[in-house]
């Protein structure tokens, strides 16, 4: 008797176990779930999945689709300003060409990791030399990404000449870069050049709408206005700028946009103006000073935006000609870490002497 009661004793506890198991799992994929739900930066999560959801460059992508299509993919060189669309559209290319297995075709080489001639040497040519599984009905051939190429040294660029030529056959090579002029020619012969110019408004515009939509935001139009106006054609920093605001403020409108961002608003950048044409030297002085101690503004955003003002308003040709040049030199001086205040007073200065240019030109 006192046998089966032990026996009895040991299956409650062996199945008190298997519970208590069974809760750390479980608790264990809650976890999990928590961490896949994570927030994630807007630039990566709306980064586009495949070339037809690419924003803008339509030639360029339709060519690169058709291209990949028709299997005769070359060798690339993508150049351009950064947030255009360059490495989505080769991401979007390997996974046209190599569905959900892309990343074991793939060899990614970013300006982080160490590219030197030794690289070239070893790795992409050890995953370059080595024969590919084809995952799909399109194409066996491997693709080797590098991106910031132009951050690489000339002799990794040289070396990597012979080894593009040696494995044609069964690799491809896509250049990324900024600045197409830091690549060496003999590079860029062998591929050919596609340039990503910056977004136009429009495509800006439509793909901020749609992250908009898809997060439920409160976006007026002044609003949308200002952010297409300080992403420059960058669609990264237009999502970076965006998901800043909406961090800060509840309603995205143009002064959240600019104060979010630290750009002086329009309005200001009009009243500076204003001052700057029309008060004396020692008023102008005083009540720029005071705008920007107050609104906490950089100088060199300021010349910026005044410059892009002057540029507007209506005034002889030579005398806009002078003005654009001594404000281009104000801002040269800036960037080097010059002294705020006497780059002010040049500030004022140039405009008082365009000012007496001006009436001299009425006389």
């Amino acid at each position: 008797m006192a046998e089966v009661v032990s026996l009895m004793d040991i299956d409650e506890d062996d199945n008190h176990q298997k519970q208590n198991n069974s809760q750390k799992l479980n608790k264990g994929k809650g976890l999990v779930t928590a961490a896949d739900t994570k927030p994630t930066p807007w630039v990566e999560k709306y980064r586009p999945q495949s070339l037809a959801d690419v924003a803008a460059h339509r030639d360029i992508v339709d060519t690169i689709d058709r291209l990949t299509s028709e299997n005769r993919l070359p060798h690339l060189l993508l150049y351009g300003p950064p947030g255009t669309g360059k490495t989505s559209t080769i991401l979007a290319v390997a996974r046209k060409l190599y569905g959900s297995q892309y990343r074991n075709m793939i060899l990614e080489l970013n300006a982080s990791d160490d590219r030197g001639i030794d690289v070239v040497r070893q790795q992409i040519q050890d995953f370059a030399s080595t024969q590919s599984f084809s995952f799909g009905a399109k194409s066996s051939v491997k693709l080797i990404l590098l991106d910031e190429a132009d951050a690489m040294t000339k002799d990794a660029q040289f070396a990597l000449r012979r080894v593009i030529e040696k494995y044609t056959k069964n690799t491809r090579f896509a250049l990324i870069c900024n600045h197409v002029n830091k690549i060496i020619p003999a590079l860029q012969s062998r591929c050919t050049r596609f340039r990503f110019a910056p977004l136009d408004p429009i495509h800006v515009t439509e793909r901020l709408k749609h992250v908009i939509q898809a997060e439920r935001l409160d976006v007026p139009d002044c609003g949308l206005a200002a952010l297409v106006r300080l992403s420059n054609g960058d669609m990264r920093k237009a999502l970076n700028i965006l998901q800043s605001t909406h961090m800060a403020s509840q309603k995205i409108t143009e002064e959240a946009v600019y104060l979010c961002t630290g750009n002086p608003l329009p309005k200001d950048i009009e009243q500076i103006s204003y001052w700057l044409l029309n008060e004396s030297f020692a008023e102008s002085f005083k009540r720029v000073s005071e705008t920007k101690t107050r609104k906490g503004l950089a100088l060199i955003d300021i010349v910026r935006e005044v410059t892009m003002f002057v540029f507007k308003i209506k005034m002889p040709s030579d005398v806009r000609v002078q003005l654009i040049n001594d404000l281009a030199d104000i801002e040269y001086r800036l960037s080097f870490g010059c002294n705020d205040k006497l780059q002010l007073g040049s500030l004022i200065a140039i405009f008082t002497k365009a000012r007496s240019s001006l009436v001299a030109a009425v006389k």
